[in-house]
């Protein structure tokens, strides 16, 4: 064998080039200078793959796209970087792919040609906030930016120093220089790698609770604003819909909302909505306060894997411009089995059900991304996480549910029986749970309901006990129950009808107010107590069974999204009625 020839006075011979291709892997020759995650696009269509191992002189990248066409001796280019994508105000509502490049025009293939090409350049309102000759430190405010929610220009995180330069008020493109701080130009748009966490002065206590608009989750299962969130549940149980609904009616800031490797009609249907929908706040489209990273089922594979980062990356940094960011992510689970591809295509060991062995760490890597912080400018921030987890055939003792529930602080578990009968929110109240109602009990005592954790925990103890006498009821039949035990079986039921139970599809109860849920709550045990103090003072029980409860049971359909007074009345009508039967 003879020995290769040097390279030649302007010949490329040296620059890497692609030496095999086998499906999404591509090893290229390995200059010294390539290092883990560095991003590599390869040959003349520019495709983006990511070094995901390094042998001696070879280099294997992951593909980000489909590698048709590749063949070995076309270029490679090493980027020097890992891999990155383009933060700026206009991510607002579009429509993204995994590696943030924007899917208006992209066509059917969705070959965009680069790993993050800028969408439409628009203008946007700015209004300085700091003289020129002032000082300033990383995340400090250098200006406003005019957009659906207020957005703020910032001192980038690696920069500070004495600002020489500042662009006067008016409208200016995302990529112009708006600030010249220490010698370093800052403008809207800036670069970050999506695996590594934007920086924070410090983690906040997460106590101030996350209003959904759904009473099953506010009432029994509540989040706090920086907290994260599981929602397993099987096909059919509603999974998406009421994460849609999260997205629709949540008082979050910011929404983004992460399509990982779901069903495109699905996503079509959440982009159409959220297109539709009219935000409460400003009375604009509810889609300006809104980022989709729609990475759907028939897309690569890797990029899918990216997608989640990619995600929690763009809300970080609307976090740090002080506000509070709901992130979606519909679901882990098909992020989870892009990870297990990944790893049987490198070769790794699987562990259980042939996922990697690393499974564990990367679920709780992405979940530890959520919090309340003081951001480096000291503004307060927040990044909610709530990930749909789809466990085959409903079986949540799987890897990615069983992992998942370590490191959550809320589940809201998807109970099949009640999808099927037609019960939205499907949310099991035997099997969810929430860590974080002891600390938002103290916060709703504080804002001056006192009484709001005496009312979760009523609430949750009468749908117990009901649950417990199901089995006996089916056995033996209501009358056989004593009449006490009697009236707990209809306390089960006007809690699941006229509470716990919601509508997405009404415009009065797909939305429901604290101050409605909190009326809902005090009515029907209002009912519920004097149900059994007349029982208790010798009441027939099939007298009291046999009240007409419809007011009360269509209350949350009579009573709009902040209604309290058709509540009040409904309630009223029921407890009359309790009297005359008495």
């Amino acid at each position: 064998m003879t020995a290769a020839a040097a390279p030649l006075p302007g010949d490329d011979s040296s620059r890497p080039v692609i030496l095999r291709v086998a499906g999404p892997l591509v090893d290229i020759t390995c200059p010294p200078t390539v290092a883990m995650h560095d991003l590599v696009v390869l040959g003349s269509a520019g495709l983006p793959g990511e070094v995901v191992a390094i042998h001696g002189d070879t280099a294997t990248v992951q593909a980000y796209e489909y590698t048709g066409g590749l063949a070995p001796g076309h270029p490679a280019e090493p980027q020097g970087r890992p891999l990155s994508v383009r933060l700026a105000p206009d991510l607002l509502g579009g429509v993204y792919d995994g590696l943030l490049r924007p899917l208006a025009g992209a066509g059917d293939l969705l070959m965009t040609g680069g790993p993050s090409s800028p969408p439409e350049l628009r203008g946007w309102s700015f209004t300085p906030r700091v003289a020129e000759g002032a000082r300033v430190a990383a995340g400090d405010v250098l200006g406003e930016i005019g957009a659906s929610v207020p957005l703020r220009l910032l001192t980038p995180p690696d920069c500070s120093g004495e600002v020489t330069r500042v662009a006067a008020p008016g409208e200016h493109s995302a990529d112009a220089v708006l600030a010249v701080v220490g010698g370093h130009e800052v403008r809207m748009a800036q670069s970050w790698p999506v695996r590594r966490p934007r920086p924070v002065a410090r983690r906040m206590p997460a106590d101030v609770p996350l209003n959904t608009g759904q009473r099953a989750v506010d009432l029994l299962f509540p989040v706090a604003r920086g907290s994260t969130v599981a929602v397993p549940g099987g096909f059919g149980t509603g999974k998406t819909m009421l994460l849609q609904q999260i997205a629709k009616w949540c008082d979050a800031d910011v929404i983004v909302y992460v399509g990982c490797g779901e069903r495109g009609n699905e996503m079509a249907d959440v982009i159409e909505e959220l297109t539709e929908l009219t935000d409460p706040r400003t009375g604009g489209r509810l889609a300006d306060r809104t980022v989709t990273v729609a990475n759907t089922s028939n897309m690569p594979m890797m990029a899918r894997e990216a997608s989640v980062h990619t995600g929690a990356t763009v809300a970080e940094y609307f976090r740090d411009m002080g506000l509070d960011v709901v992130l979606i992510a519909d679901s882990t689970s098909r992020w989870a089995e892009a990870l297990r591809e990944f790893a049987s295509r490198m070769g790794e060991l699987p562990a259980e059900e042939g996922y990697p062995a690393g499974l564990a760490s990367q679920l709780a890597a992405f979940y530890e991304r959520a919090a309340a912080v003081r951001t480096l400018g000291g503004a307060a921030g927040s990044v909610t996480v709530i990930g749909a987890v789809s466990p085959p055939g409903g079986d949540r003792t799987e890897p990615v549910t069983a992992h998942t529930e370590r490191f959550v602080r809320c589940l809201w578990s998807l109970d099949r029986e009640l999808a099927y009968a037609r019960h939205y929110p499907a949310v099991s109240w035997a099997d969810s749970f929430s860590r974080d109602a002891a600390a938002l009990a103290t916060a709703h005592t504080r804002a001056g309901d006192a009484e709001w954790a005496a009312r979760r925990g009523r609430v949750a103890l009468l749908l117990a006990e009901a649950d417990r006498l199901a089995d006996l009821v089916d056995l033996v039949g209501v009358t056989a129950l004593p009449p006490r035990e009697r009236i707990s079986v209809l306390a089960g039921r006007l809690l699941r009808e006229a509470l716990v139970q919601q509508s997405a599809l009404s415009p009065a109860d797909a939305y429901s107010a604290p101050g409605k849920t909190a009326a809902l709550v005090e009515a029907v045990l209002a009912v519920i107590d004097r149900c059994l103090e007349l029982v208790d003072s010798g009441a027939q029980a099939d007298a009291v069974e046999a009240v007409d409860f419809t007011p009360l049971l269509r209350a949350r359909e009579a009573a709009g999204p902040a209604e309290t007074a058709p509540v009040a009345a409904a309630r009223d009508t029921v407890l009359a009625r309790l009297e005359e039967a008495a």
